[in-house]
């Protein structure tokens, strides 16, 4: 059996361009693509899911491998990947900044730990939020849609040397905003309540100057602030799984817009 360079070139194509796609997903996508995966985990994710997708793709354009043609199909497609995974992000984010405001609010500010999903610090309550987010994440089955938007790609957004526009980039851009604006959602029935409370504080001190505000202040806030968060928790997990919702709704009309 002889292969030809040309055939040698087609078949590795098939699997090389798909391959950029899939690791861009993964490398920015949540869970898949937080500091505490190793490499080597995401490695191995983004090769069988490639196995996996390959036989289901439809042909790809006879570009030569080693060209600028070829080159501009592999920073498409890892943008393509990246914007798939970091749309989906976005919620993960939205959720940590709602955990901020609240822990702002309580007093809490200050007791920060490493994020995983980032690599910096964030308020301990932020944490507790984005858990939750995972666990609703992984419960609606996101990362098996977010490998189904990833297939259906390939057929609304073939490979090729013409990818994502710039008007693509900007609606994800405005897509964050939303977002963001989804996690001050969450938060704002306790940072309202926290508000009424200072508020309260205030009075109090205007009335009685010589109360320690501080003293007292400082527990009573902490300890509303938790009691807001265990009657408003069970709202956080619909909202969450809204905004999962309208963000995979929005990539599979991304990709058939840009089609």
């Amino acid at each position: 059996m002889q292969i030809s360079a040309s055939e040698l070139t087609t078949l590795v194509g098939a699997w090389l361009w798909p391959l950029f796609r899939v690791g861009g997903m993964v490398m920015a996508g949540p869970v898949t693509g937080t500091k505490s995966v190793p490499a080597q985990v995401r490695l191995m994710m983004t090769l069988a899911i490639t196995l996996v997708i390959v036989p289901m793709l439809p042909p790809h354009p006879p570009v030569d491998l080693v060209s600028f043609d070829s080159l501009f199909i592999i920073v498409q497609q890892v943008l393509i990947g990246i914007v798939l995974g970091f749309t989906v992000q976005l919620v993960f984010s939205a959720v940590i900044t709602g955990g901020q405001i609240i822990a702002m609010q309580m007093g809490l500010g200050f007791s920060v730990m490493v994020d995983p999903q980032n690599g910096g610090q964030a308020p301990v309550l932020s944490q507790f939020y984005v858990m939750m987010a995972i666990l609703v994440y992984l419960a609606l089955d996101g990362h098996l849609i977010l490998i189904e938007v990833l297939v259906d790609s390939f057929r609304t957004l073939p490979i090729g040397v013409d990818g994502l526009s710039m008007l693509s980039f900007r609606d994800v851009a405005y897509r964050g905003s939303q977002l963001f604006a989804g996690g001050l959602a969450i938060a704002l029935p306790a940072v309202a309540s926290l508000l009424v409370v200072n508020l309260s504080f205030g009075i109090m001190t205007r009335a009685a100057p010589q109360l320690n505000l501080f003293a007292i202040g400082f527990p009573v806030t902490m300890l509303l602030g938790f009691a807001l968060i265990f009657i408003t928790l069970p709202s956080v997990m619909p909202q969450s799984s809204g905004l999962f919702n309208e963000v995979f709704h929005f990539l599979k009309q991304l990709l058939v817009s840009v089609k």
